[in-house]
């Protein structure tokens, strides 16, 4: 099997085959890709939430008309992030899709519309001149990521592409799942590490995956009585601020 290299912050070449380990990891998790049918309460509800939450967050600064915006999205799935905010405002010609999986891209190049610039792989290896984006958005990426390192590079190569006054969206979950050894929670602490000169702002949500997929089978209205009490949430979304 190929090897990949990526260079550390410090110039060292260092051997890493976290990449292949990534694909493994979600191969497995096909199994259960049932319960992230959109038609579920328990994937439809949290996905409204976030959107509400990032409209805010836009709107709190002030970022009222984002058609001129630049979007670069890492690790984008099927392409459902994008539909999201082609709605909010973007434009496609200003949206720039990466994926490593080649089912998922070949999925989003199906679903999203003409204009958008897609590329294919390992998000290490884009060659994006710096300053490139005014925002950048990863969601459910880095706890994907298990090699400290690469996360590290990736942070460093995010916050190279990102315009001053731009800003990374970051959705991910804080904790540990015991169930899964295959992802790893990334608490606000660990963030800061990794954007060491940022501004971060952020809102706590999402109610915790199985429980909300347990109490939206009685109602889905359950998943807004249970998501009131920050304890049971997983999640944060931020703004984190060049």
């Amino acid at each position: 099997m190929k090897k990949e290299f990526i260079i550390t912050n410090g110039n060292r070449m260092t051997d890493h085959n976290e990449i292949d380990n990534i694909r493994s990891r979600y191969e497995k998790r096909k199994e259960s890709d049932s319960r992230y049918n959109p038609l579920l309460p328990s994937v439809y509800m949290p996905d409204r939430e976030k959107e509400i939450k990032l409209i805010r967050l836009f709107t709190k600064n002030g970022f009222v008309n984002l058609n001129d915006k630049k979007l670069l999205e890492i690790g984008g799935g099927g392409g459902q992030n994008i539909l999201m905010l082609l709605r909010l405002g973007f434009q496609p010609d200003n949206i720039y899709f990466n994926e490593l999986l080649e089912d998922r891209f070949e999925d989003a190049k199906n679903r999203l519309p003409q204009g958008i610039s897609f590329h294919y792989g390992n998000a290490l290896d884009l060659n994006f001149q710096p300053e490139s984006f005014d925002f950048i958005l990863q969601s459910m990426v880095f706890t994907s990521i298990l090699d400290n390192n690469m996360k590290s590079n990736l942070a460093h190569k995010i916050w190279q592409w990102l315009k001053p006054g731009g800003s990374v969206i970051w959705y991910d979950f804080i904790y540990d799942n015991p169930r899964n050894k295959d992802v790893k929670g990334i608490s606000l602490k660990a963030l800061k590490k990794y954007f060491p000169e940022a501004k971060i702002q952020f809102n706590s949500l999402t109610l915790a995956p199985p429980l909300s997929r347990m109490v939206t089978k009685i109602h889905p209205g359950l998943y807004n009585f249970f998501n009131f009490f920050p304890f049971l949430r997983t999640h944060i979304l931020c703004l984190i601020e060049k």
